[in-house]
């Protein structure tokens, strides 16, 4: 009896002791992602800066309704959604080019080699929107390498407009994002091609199988649950394309093509001063993040027994 109770107060001694470890995440947790949601009370007052919220007038959901009201802000939106469907479409179709990209840089076997092309592919991860744009407007503006190349060699008698265009704008920001996050979203997949049992190559090896059955019938099916958690996350983030990247790259020309809805929000509130409309907006698009997720997360238990939620 004595040592029950002294198991049981071990456990709750644990227990306590976990619960510190996590505690300052969870702190940050509170801070950073939980009371930023205070915020989505402004989309229910008319708020106007830099009168405050206390003295403006409540308006229940009346900036919810003026989002179907009018057919110009209908068009509007929807070719909004559009892009942010469109560019989100892109990255989740190619969402698998950094575990195909992770076997092969695991498959070279000049380690020294190795290293550096995952520094390489890695290091643009660190580098903001805006120097980007900067190594973008060096390259593909009308005075930039590629079109003083296409001039220099008789390809072309006029620049080429590639920043100032609206064609192609989908591809070309997906393109660069995956230039920018190819190698850092490939250390996930590295590190599960890391954890998995030697003993599996051994026995494929000794079945005579070449590289490329180890990779299909070994690497391809461990990577498997990895690859669905994080196309899970994406899915769930289908609607969260970020703010700096089309920031940076929009002008007069591609606007209506490049603008997703974190840039919409953006503009509305800092362009237009739309802040209650704005939040309603954000509003929408978590709640909307929030179902996606646990749609996906249902459908992924029911398909493969699993999910993350």
């Amino acid at each position: 009896m004595r040592s029950e109770t002294m198991r049981s107060q071990s456990m709750r001694s644990n227990s306590f002791r976990k619960f510190l470890y996590i505690s300052p995440f969870m702190l940050l947790l509170a801070v950073f992602a939980y009371y930023p949601l205070y915020g989505w009370v402004y989309a229910f007052f008319d708020y106007t800066p830099p009168i405050p919220l206390s003295q403006s007038e409540f308006v229940g959901f009346k900036w919810f309704h003026s989002l179907v009201e009018n057919q110009v802000k209908i068009d509007q939106l929807m070719q909004v959604i559009w892009n942010t469907f469109g560019i989100s479409g892109l990255g989740i179709l190619f969402s698998w080019l950094p575990m195909i990209f992770a076997i092969f840089l695991t498959e070279i076997k000049a380690v020294r080699f190795r290293k550096f092309i995952q520094t390489v592919t890695t290091l643009p991860n660190f580098i903001s929107w805006v120097l980007v744009y900067s190594l973008a407007f060096s390259m593909f503006s009308s005075e930039g390498m590629v079109n003083g190349f296409l001039h220099m060699t008789g390809l072309t008698d006029s620049p080429t407009m590639f920043l100032q265009s609206s064609e192609h704008v989908w591809w070309t920001m997906w393109a660069w994002a995956t230039w920018k996050t190819l190698g850092w979203s490939a250390i996930l997949y590295i590190a599960a091609i890391m954890g998995i049992d030697e003993s599996l190559y051994e026995a494929a090896y000794v079945d005579g199988a070449t590289r490329m059955q180890v990779i299909r019938h070994v690497v391809l099916p461990s990577m498997m649950p990895t690859y669905f958690v994080l196309l899970m996350l994406q899915i769930a983030s289908f609607l969260n394309n970020g703010l700096e990247q089309y920031f940076v790259f929009q002008n007069a020309f591609n606007k209506d093509t490049i603008q997703v809805l974190d840039l919409y929000v953006y503009n509305l509130a800092m362009g237009g001063g739309s802040y209650s409309v704005s939040v309603a907006i954000s509003m929408l698009k978590s709640v909307i993040s929030v179902v996606l997720l646990f749609s996906v997360n249902g459908l992924s238990k029911m398909l493969r027994g699993e999910g993350i939620v």
